[in-house]
């Protein structure tokens, strides 16, 4: 394998550390927290270690050839203590069961790491090895053992955590699924790894050469699956926050159209140096949206919104979506009406009747955070720009701005557009 590979996985996997960096420096007193980081810092600590020119360096520095072997092996089996334990405390239970059944399993582990330093020390590899250690100490006495103990731990480990995690994604659901399913995925990589690791040493034994499955594919596959392990870690805390982000960052046309620049400024906007508080700038942001609408009760004109649908109908729109382009018109006409920067036309005031005040009540009020998405979509659609440059100023075209004579037609300077649409 490729040397860049080895580091691209370390930097992948510890760049997946630093986006919990944040949340360690606030809960550093949370263990859970502190075994995560931990845990994807062996994980690139493994990659780094495994590359052959930090194998050269280790060697050299030690003073020993294949010095490195031990090092690396002890990192791997501590990794796969370590995230075998984390995956048990995360699925939780009865604290002490969990406390103890994580205790036997880095208790095992580290006697295994234990007896990996011994074998090699009483072992002999005299000559340095880089890449095809496995394989060409297959059959060295202590030093066969050691090779078969680490591989056989980390195997048990793979195939233990990869079970767990499929059994736990039918108890689960959302983003600590997709977390499982990736857990799940990650370690069936590493199980392929062990396996094809142990059959190229095998094949050694009966005089074989597979030695490209050991030093070819198996770390590849390794690669990919402590990529899916990271990610899997990562995903809980940073799926919630990128799809609340997400939210956010989808209901701005909504949020200007309904909220003047005064009142933004005693919300929250969204910048790197408040990036937790994305929940906090959500429930705001959600909360002056229908503050907004239920301001423009006695504004909605049941004409705009029929207006609107039937132009939606006409483009090919399907009724659900006709109807939605009918009442964002409705409010998006209503909240221009609303705005105190200028008298607007009387024709914008026409005061709703009893089914445009259903409807918007059914917006503001019975709406779901989605149906405020698709209506912050919506406003921002060509019908409901056309509509709203038609009522603001009158005689102009929904369609191009000018008037009977073909002449383009000014727009007042406080009603250009698009406005809060482009934003």
């Amino acid at each position: 394998m490729d040397v860049w590979i080895y580091f691209l996985a370390a930097v992948a996997l510890w760049a997946g550390l630093a986006a919990q960096i944040s949340g360690l420096r606030r809960a550093w007193r949370d263990p859970f927290k502190r075994a995560l980081c931990a845990v994807i810092f062996l994980a690139g600590l493994c990659f780094a270690l495994g590359a052959p020119p930090t194998i050269a360096w280790i060697n050299r520095t030690l003073g020993q050839p294949n010095a490195a072997a031990p090092v690396t092996y002890s990192t791997v089996t501590a990794f796969s203590a370590s995230s075998l334990a984390l995956v048990i405390k995360w699925r939780g239970g009865d604290p002490e069961r969990v406390r103890r059944l994580s205790r036997r399993w880095l208790g095992t582990y580290s006697l295994i790491i234990i007896l990996e330093v011994i074998l090699f020390a009483v072992g002999s590899a005299p000559t340095e090895r880089r890449t095809d250690f496995d394989t060409y100490y297959a059959g060295t006495p202590f030093i066969r053992e050691m090779i078969l103990l680490y591989l056989i731990a980390h195997f048990a480990a793979a195939s233990t955590t990869m079970t767990l995690c499929w059994r736990w994604t039918g108890q689960t659901t959302g983003w600590t699924r997709r977390a499982l399913k990736l857990f799940a995925l990650g370690w069936l990589f590493n199980v392929a790894y062990g396996a094809f690791k142990l059959t190229a040493i095998c094949a050694r034994w009966t005089g074989r050469d597979w030695d490209g499955l050991s030093t070819q594919l198996a770390p590849l596959l390794v690669a990919a699956g402590s990529a899916l392990v990271a990610a899997g870690y990562v995903v809980p805390g940073l799926g919630p926050w990128s799809s609340s982000a997400l939210t956010l960052m989808r209901l701005r046309p909504l949020f200007r159209l309904l909220v003047g620049p005064a009142d933004r400024r005693h919300t929250v906007s969204l910048s790197w140096r408040s990036l937790a508080d994305v929940e906090l700038q959500l429930t705001k942001r959600t909360t002056a949206i229908r503050d907004g609408l239920s301001r423009l009760t006695s504004h909605l004109d049941e004409d705009v919104r029929t207006r609107a649908y039937s132009r939606a109908l006409t483009d090919g729109a399907s009724v659900a979506a006709a109807d939605l382009i009918g009442s964002a018109a409705m409010v998006a006409v209503a909240a221009e009406a609303c705005s105190g920067s200028s008298e607007p036309h009387a024709d914008a005031l026409r005061v709703s009747n009893g089914t445009a005040r259903g409807r918007f009540w059914w917006i503001s009020l019975g709406a779901e955070q989605t149906d405020l998405i698709r209506l912050s979509r919506a406003v921002r659609t060509p019908i409901v720009r056309a509509i709203v440059r038609a009522q603001v100023q009158p005689g102009v075209g929904e369609h191009n701005g000018r008037d009977s004579g073909g002449r383009a037609l000014p727009v007042h300077p406080l009603r250009r557009l698009p406005g809060w649409f482009s934003r």
